[in-house]
């Protein structure tokens, strides 16, 4: 690893080159920034990423037109931006998008890491965001990295030898923060409705958020829990020191907590430096359905926009307009409803800010299906809690609308029978 300026470092980058971000709290700013300076002299640069904090410059004008991002998840530093034709969204579960470096579907050419400094042995740690980033560095053609004291050092797999770095640019800068905030009264009955599925000894998947820590918050008196994940944040760090989350019924890394990345405050970082209970594993590896099944009582816990009386649901688009993405969502569902006796679980408010129902008879025209119909078992709202797994459409709809506000009912009941002809 040879240490350079900033400037040195992204000047490795040529008109034409594929470049990858690593992403959530690890985005290597400072390289990202240097690079959209050079917007001039660069032109159809493509940029692979998943979700990444800060500002992205290179969706903005003047230094949009020299850069193509192809994104495999929406945040919301790229939303508009991709919403506008300055970028596009590859639609991709996250258990696969190695599989678009390993077959060289996408050829990298330069990947923009960031990571602790090297031990003694001459080994960094990508820290809190391993996920996507391991096999974009096996075949990334040059690394960068920032080389970050503030950088955790993780255990798992996300280790990097200096050999395998090109250029190292010395930092010392905190990582990006995700502060908890308290739940809603809404979102506290949706964590209680949900927390009561949750079995003693179960395996928990939930991303980050409100209705997440609502659920969390719920749980102090369960007993043997396991986290098994994409991510997690500082929600957890309360049931593990009142020894909830354990570990010790899970069949595979028993005892550990396993993840692809996390994101949260200076405590949770602090939390995972060098703790050799927690395991940063790839998304290939998190996201594997086979093996998040062949854990007991997976009780996954995700999202959605909407939901159809079908049972469609849709979590990463508001009709046409891309929000986020399809993620991880559809990994944990179908690991988890194969899972002896495993719940997966969608959980939403039963109606947006705006006071529109979030149960709908069919999609918004243009809407994307982020989970099946024949993939979902429990949703959630805050007036309930039911269970579509066998039910037919008309039962599934009628289930569905038990749950939906009040003030929608009626209309939803009558939008039911049109649809059904009933």
């Amino acid at each position: 690893m040879r240490i350079v300026t900033a400037e040195e470092a992204v000047s490795i980058v040529k008109s034409g080159d594929t470049v990858f971000f690593q992403g959530a709290a690890m985005t290597p700013n400072l390289l990202i920034d240097k690079l959209c300076d050079r917007y001039k002299e660069l032109s159809e640069v493509k940029i692979v990423q998943i979700h990444t904090e800060g500002k992205a410059k290179y969706m903005e004008e003047p230094y949009a037109s020299s850069f193509n991002i192809y994104s495999c998840f929406v945040g919301g530093n790229v939303r508009k931006g991709i919403n506008n034709n300055k970028g596009d969204y590859i639609p991709i579960f996250l258990s696969e998008i190695h599989l678009l470096f390993r077959r060289n579907i996408i050829s990298l050419d330069v990947a923009f890491i960031q990571v602790s400094p090297p031990d003694k042995h001459g080994y960094c740690s990508l820290g809190v965001s391993v996920d996507i980033a391991l096999p974009a560095l096996e075949k990334a053609k040059k690394v960068v990295a920032l080389v970050n004291p503030r950088v955790p050092r993780t255990h798992g797999d996300g280790i990097i030898h200096i050999n395998s770095i090109d250029f190292g640019v010395h930092i010392d800068t905190p990582l990006h923060y995700a502060s908890l905030t308290e739940p809603s009264e809404v979102e506290e009955k949706i964590g209680q409705h949900v927390a009561g599925l949750v079995e003693d000894g179960a395996t928990l998947q939930m991303g980050i958020g409100n209705i997440p820590n609502a659920v969390l918050k719920n749980l102090t008196n369960h007993k043997g829990l396991g986290i098994d994940t994409e991510m997690f944040s500082d929600g957890v760090l309360p049931l593990i020191e009142l020894g909830v989350i354990t570990g010790e019924h899970k069949k595979i890394k028993q005892g550990k907590i396993v993840t692809c990345f996390a994101v949260g405050t200076q405590r949770l970082y602090d939390y995972v430096d060098d703790n050799p209970s927690v395991h940063f594993k790839e998304a290939a590896y998190t996201n594997d359905t086979h093996r998040i099944r062949s854990q007991p009582k997976v009780t996954a816990i995700n999202s959605a926009i909407e939901i159809d009386f079908t049972g469609q649901v849709c979590a990463d688009t508001i009709g046409p307009y891309q929000f986020s993405g399809v993620g991880g969502q559809m990994d944990f569902i179908r690991g988890a409803s194969l899972s002896e006796g495993g719940k997966p679980i969608i959980a939403m408010p039963s109606t947006t800010a705006k006071g529109i129902s979030k149960i709908v008879p069919y999609l918004k025209q243009g809407a994307g299906v982020t989970t099946t119909r024949a993939h979902v078992h429990y949703v959630a709202t805050e007036y309930g809690l039911v269970n579509l797994f066998g039910k037919s459409l008309k039962e599934r709809a009628n289930a569905l609308i038990s749950i939906a506000h009040p003030d929608h009912q009626e209309q939803l009941e009558k939008e039911m029978f049109e649809r059904f002809k009933l």
